[in-house]
């Protein structure tokens, strides 16, 4: 395995690239599963969840080429609906094969997905949604067994709560189903409006009837497609953090800012000073960062994807901040990291109070998931001294070259074998 050294103390200055969306680009490489044509994504990024995600399509008898950020899927034959649990483990989005291998087999076993330790993320709405659409579930020994005799039938399925990968799922498996289906209380994440975009390409019917609302029409066959990532929001949001902490100055390329309004609104009350230039944002740094209370909600409220690398810079802010945590319940498991640097945090159930330090101090630190590995690296740029970030794959799974990127801004930091 390997860690992350950060000397503190550095300002950040340069231009950055975003990359491609993590969260978009795994939903669009399972969408592939539903024609036998040719699909070609672009500004496809280089990180472990993409990695793990063209294991698990080639496995399902996908022919991939990856060159650069362009990667060519074929599904011409599904050589056997079946994902085992040594390639789903580490990704709890490996699940969204399973809408599409239902929807094109009529048959999927998929191993129950893994992913951050961040909280129970269950997968019952989505399997209400497919037993809706007429697919028969069980589950048996830490796989879903989903059937179906012919093909799935439209439907109306209500959601009992707002889910992404839920809603992604369901809406891929309806595509190609028989008749139309309503879905009623849907995600409305750019990611799911990325893949609707997609889906369309491909030739299905769907449309927006009222808010959070979809109506499908299913389709016989679907199509091949071209389409090229949006930018990486929550990567944006994470490096405007960053040089908001410690940037002298920043322009941070491939950022759509209406993605980020929340974040941005947010970020004004505390101080962030930056303008909008040609596909991106110069941010300066702070002069003074003021605390601020924040409360994460489904888009277009503060994502929870950001909620770590907020506290991060909350505990170098002036005042006292509570940061609310409504998506996930285990998610401030980096509230122990950053107290070891100094940080004084108070966990209470869903809330965590920030009461803003003078200064970090460099300490050895342990990631316990995708976001609060991120945040870790950020707090660590902002402290007084070196730390050390250990279990580095759980960043590797969704920032690409993120070191590389900082140490291009000036940053202080290396890899080291452990």
């Amino acid at each position: 395995m390997e860690a992350l050294i950060v000397e503190g103390g550095v300002r950040l200055k340069g231009t950055v690239r975003i990359s491609g969306a993590k969260n978009a680009v795994l939903p669009i490489m399972a969408a592939t599963l539903l024609t036998d044509e040719e699909c070609i994504i672009e500004n496809v990024p280089n990180l472990r969840d993409v990695a793990t995600m063209t294991q698990l399509l080639s496995f399902l008898g996908a022919d991939i080429s990856w060159e650069e950020d362009v990667m060519r899927i074929r599904v011409k034959d599904v050589k056997e609906p079946f994902a085992p649990y040594d390639l789903v483990r580490t990704m709890r989005a490996s699940v969204l094969v399973l809408g599409p291998l239902i929807a094109r087999c009529g048959f999927a076993k998929v191993s129950m997905p893994g992913g951050c330790a961040i909280g129970e993320r269950p997968i019952n709405l989505h399997l209400r949604g497919f037993e809706t659409l007429g697919a028969v579930i069980d589950i048996d020994s830490g796989y879903v067994i989903a059937k179906v005799e012919g093909k799935l039938t439209g439907n109306r399925y209500v959601f009992e709560k707002v889910t992404v990968t839920g809603t992604e799922n369901v809406i891929m498996a309806a595509s190609l189903s028989e008749g139309e289906t309503v879905l009623v209380n849907v995600a409305e994440e750019p990611e799911v409006v990325e893949l609707i975009d997609v889906l369309r390409k491909m030739g299905a019917e769907i449309e927006e009837i009222e808010p959070r609302v979809l109506r499908i029409s299913g389709k016989e066959k679907l199509g091949g497609f071209r389409h090229r990532v949006m930018p990486d929001r929550i990567e944006a949001a994470t490096f405007i953090i960053a040089s908001t902490m410690v940037g002298e100055c920043v322009d941070i390329i491939d950022v759509r800012c209406e993605h980020l309004e929340a974040v941005l609104e947010k970020l004004k009350e505390c101080g962030a000073r930056f303008e909008s230039i040609d596909r991106g944002l110069k941010v300066y740094g702070a002069e003074k960062i003021l605390a601020r209370d924040v409360e994460t909600a489904p888009y277009p409220g503060f994502p929870t994807d950001v909620q770590a690398q907020y506290m991060a810079m909350m505990t170098i802010a002036e005042g006292v901040s509570i940061i609310t945590e409504t998506i996930f319940e285990k998610r401030f498991m980096h509230a122990a990291e950053l107290r070891r640097m100094g940080a004084d945090i108070v966990v209470e159930g869903q809330r965590a109070i920030v009461k803003g330090v003078k200064e970090l101090k460099g300490a050895p630190l342990m990631a316990s998931d995708l976001r609060a590995s991120a945040s870790l690296v950020i707090a660590a740029l902002a402290a007084r001294g070196v730390s050390k970030i250990s279990r580095l794959y759980h960043l590797d799974r969704g920032y690409e070259k993120f070191d590389e990127k900082l140490r291009s801004l000036g940053a202080r930091v290396w890899r080291v074998k452990e």
